[in-house]
Parts: structure tokens; C-alpha cells; sequence
């Protein structure tokens, strides 16, 4: 089911995304499509849990509107990814062992993005919101669904995996290139507690912060192409 409604906003997204061409004014404005891919490192910033980033991939299509005679342009897109995240964990609840529980996270972004541009068609300055929505978390080893998390008395891995699905970003970054392809770098920072919702779960925080609190971190290095 989750999976049915990303698919749905993406074809949601390819109808808004269209290639065409105007006069207004004095000067042309001129809208094109982008293809990005790119790999991410994704980390949730949290004093519940001893976490650790790990690497995924992303890929989207953005409708840009260039202003040749104005100093920034406007994109909106979508994005899609899946994105991995260690905790620390351990397998027994009596346990001196450590082990970091490996979770992965699937997510589609919609995003409104400014493009201040440092050399036009070469550099910009890329700043704007995402409105993100994601699955819940899933543990990647069936093997460690059984583990316990660290920080805590008796908190399973299995039990904090049903965290926030509305997510508002903020990203900030730089494409460099020419104009039909650029190398991009993005951060995105999570403005919304993504570990808000685990407070109505019931679960039992003995030995830790009963109040959840996280934001989540992406940085992005892909590449765009335009036509």
C-alpha cells in the first residue's frame, strides 16, 4: 500500500512536469525537465539513540523555470529514495554485546527550490522547502528483529520502527556544470521531530528518555540532466 502511493505522486508530479517556451516582455523564460540520480548519506540526529549515517541512493525529475535577465531561477520536482540507518542495539536483553541494527527507510520529497545564480548557466546557489512523505523503518537483517535497543531497558528494535511519515526538509546546496548537466551537492535538514510519533505508542522506555525527539539528515552528491 505504501508503495502504491508514492508511485501515485510520482505520476502526480510527471503531469505538472512540461517543457515549454514564452515571451513576456522583453525577455524569454523558458521552462525545462531534469533527470537527477545521485547517492546519500542519511543520519537521524537524536539523543534517544547511538546512531550511525549510512549510504542510499535518490532519483527525480524537477521542472525548472530559467529568467535569463533575473539573478535566480525556480525549480519544483520530486524525488524519490531509500535511505539506511544503523542504531545501536544488542541481541539479548541481558547482554554486553554490541551491535548496530540495520534499518532502511523509503521516501518521495516534493520540493520548491531557488537557484541564486554565482555564473549563469555554471554555478548556482540552491535553497528551498520539501514536503516529504515516508514508510515506516525496516529492519534489513530479519535476524536482528529480535534485538534490544541500547539507551533502553526492554525497547525491541521492532518497536521504534513506526516513526513520523509527514516530514518538512530544508535543503541548501550547489549545482556546477554547464548547462544541460551539473553535478549537484545537497544537504537537507528535517525541521519536524521524525521520532515524535513513537510517544503514542506505549512503549515501555524504562531505562531511558521516555520523550523521543530527531531530525533527520541527508547529504546528497548526484548529478542533474537537462533538456
Amino acid at each position: 500500500m505504501k508503495k502504491i502511493q508514492l508511485y501515485l505522486l510520482v505520476a502526480l508530479s510527471i503531469c505538472f512536469v512540461t517543457k515549454s517556451f514564452s515571451q513576456r516582455g522583453n525577455y524569454r523564460i523558458s521552462n525545462g525537465i531534469g533527470i537527477t540520480g545521485g547517492v546519500t548519506q542519511f543520519d537521524i540526529v537524536t539523543d534517544n539513540f547511538t546512531t550511525k549515517s549510512s549510504n542510499g541512493f535518490i532519483g527525480g525529475l524537477s521542472a525548472t523555470v530559467d529568467i535569463p535577465n533575473r539573478w535566480y531561477n525556480m525549480s519544483y520536482g520530486m524525488q524519490l529514495s531509500e535511505s539506511n540507518i544503523e542504531i545501536s542495539g544488542r541481541p539479548a536483553l541481558i547482554s554486553t554485546e554490541e551491535e548496530f541494527i540495520k534499518y532502511k527507510m523509503f521516501a518521495a520529497q516534493l520540493a520548491l527550490l531557488g537557484h541564486i545564480k554565482v555564473i549563469p548557466n555554471h554555478l548556482t546557489i540552491d535553497v528551498g522547502p520539501m514536503l516529504q512523505y515516508n514508510g515506516r523503518l525496516e529492519i534489513k537483517d530479519k535476524n536482528q528483529e529480535g534485538y534490544f535497543i541500547n539507551n533502553y531497558t526492554n525497547l525491541s528494535a521492532e518497536d521504534i520502527t513506526n516513526i513520523s511519515q509527514f516530514n518538512l526538509n530544508g535543503a541548501v546546496g550547489a549545482s556546477l556544470g554547464f548547462k544541460n548537466f551539473k553535478l549537484k551537492a545537497q544537504y537537507l535538514y528535517g525541521f519536524t521531530n521524525t521520532l515524535k510519533k513513537l510517544e503514542n505508542e506505549g512503549l515501555d522506555t524504562l531505562g531511558g528518555n521516555s520523550r523521543f525527539k530527531g531530525n533527520q539528515t541527508m547529504l546528497v552528491l548526484g548529478a542533474t540532466v537537462s533538456f
